[in-house]
């Protein structure tokens, strides 16, 4: 095997088949697999749901751009609209798991088709709101349509790329992040009571037309296209196989029974929460240390930037490296990083607070690849959509924290405190990915891994 090539791994990441880069893993060409099922690269299915990723993101990405001149054109106060954001995670989190329940039997065409009309017509009646009950039940509208999409996106990737998760899951949660870095400058120009209805109804008409593109060209492969008849790796065994495909396939309620699944929750909840605070809130936060203007836009900008770039390049690192080890080492530096933020606030640095929100989103926003591949792995790829959006739920916790419980704290204690404590979360989630294993009974606890 040349130096640097990726490979296929065990439960927690550590390599052992060989990848050329051609998606031949251990005996079983991936990528020729596909091209027969589709007729072409299965690489424009991960274009597909990139796309559609990035057209969606403003929804998460955009809020803390445009709700200061929602708030004065309606005359509604911000504490308020943050129930909006926790209205967002709360239903785009939610709606996964029927979205994925569907997409695992029935395909991810006509769910998508509905994603488009939900997501792009979500934003476009923002354009016409005149109350705050119209932003929470068109927000709350869109989100489901953002949840259908997220879903079907990610498991596009651990649907057709088994050896290659890390990095594919990274393009298109890359996608989702860094989608909206060229909407907040033209939002943050235009942010005005005069100005922002002709933004949010441009918005909302690129996302419809975007992701109505995407659910005509989206689909899933047959559930035979592994057969694994005379292309093994000799001897009859799986060993250079992906972990999704050597291992059990767990149905919801049996992966449910296994405490791994609750320790990954409750690390989903603690890393989540640690994330959507800081995008959430970034522009607020730069105000609060009487940082200049320019910091704040900075900050909004470039933050979907490096959440974006870091999700493929950490992607990639889990597919070659111990997935549990970049993993751990990633949500501790998050935490690290988010005591920093506080530290440059203090000192009154711009140009210091915005490199460690920079590096604070790097660390953690790459959660959204190490999850679903985690649990791939350890679950399998067959029920993935439904598994990875019962997982997912959990972000409705980091919602919650982020705007509204979030707000309660900010009033009581201050923002130091309030984004110190996600520092904390951020920090023990990354401590806790050391206890983590495969199930008893996955089939993959001989498997030799490094992590453990």
């Amino acid at each position: 095997m040349g130096e640097g090539e990726p490979t296929a791994g065990d439960a927690d990441g550590e390599r052992e088949g060989t990848d050329g880069g051609d998606g031949s893993t251990g005996g079983v060409d991936y990528a020729a697999r596909a091209a027969d099922t589709l007729g072409f690269s299965r690489w424009w299915q991960i274009a597909a749901a990139a796309g559609m990723m990035a057209a969606v993101s403003p929804y998460q990405y955009v809020w803390s751009s445009i709700s200061p001149a929602l708030s004065e054109g309606l005359d509604i106060a911000l504490p308020a609209l943050g129930a909006v954001f926790s209205f967002y995670v709360v239903f785009q989190s939610l709606s996964q798991f029927p979205a994925g329940k569907w997409r695992d039997s029935r395909g991810p065409g006509a769910l998508t088709f509905l994603a488009a009309v939900l997501a792009g017509g979500g934003y476009i009646g923002l354009a016409y709101a005149t109350s705050l009950w119209q932003l929470y039940l068109l927000y709350s509208l869109g989100a489901v349509g953002v949840g259908i999409v997220y879903t079907v996106a990610v498991n596009t990737a651990v649907k057709w790329f088994p050896d290659r998760t890390g990095l594919t899951t990274g393009v298109g949660t890359m996608a989702f992040a860094a989608g909206s870095a060229l909407v907040v400058p033209y939002v943050r120009a235009n942010a005005t009571v005069a100005a922002y209805s002709d933004v949010l109804r441009n918005i909302g008409i690129g996302i419809l037309v975007v992701t109505l593109v995407g659910s005509f060209l989206l689909r899933d492969p047959p559930t035979d296209w592994l057969d694994r008849e005379g292309d093994d790796d000799g001897d009859g065994g799986d060993d250079g196989l992906a972990a999704s495909i050597r291992g059990r396939n767990y149905s919801t309620r049996e992966m449910l029974s296994t405490w791994q699944f609750w320790l990954l929750y409750a690390m989903f909840i603690a890393m989540a929460s640690a994330d959507l605070l800081v995008i959430a809130n970034v522009v607020r936060f730069a105000e609060n240390f009487g940082l200049a203007a320019l910091v704040a836009t900075l900050s909004a900008t470039l933050l979907p930037v490096a959440a974006g770039v870091s999700r493929l390049i950490l992607g990639e690192a889990t597919d070659r490296f111990s997935r549990k080890r970049v993993m751990a080492g990633s949500f501790l530096l998050a935490g690290l990083f988010r005591v920093g933020l506080v530290a440059a606030g203090e000192a009154g640095n711009g140009a210091v607070f915005v490199a460690f929100v920079l590096g604070a989103m790097f660390f953690s926003s790459p959660l959204y690849v190490f999850f679903p591949s985690l649990l791939a792995d350890y679950y399998g790829s067959a029920n993935s959509s439904g598994n990875y959006a019962v997982l997912y739920t959990a972000k409705v916790g980091g919602g919650v924290f982020s705007g509204t419980v979030a707000g309660y704290l900010v009033a009581s204690l201050g923002w130091n405190p309030t984004f110190l404590l996600g520092g904390a979360l951020a920090l023990a989630a990354g401590a806790a990915v050391f206890v983590l294993r495969p199930p008893s009974g996955s089939g993959l606890e001989s498997a030799p891994s490094t992590a453990d």
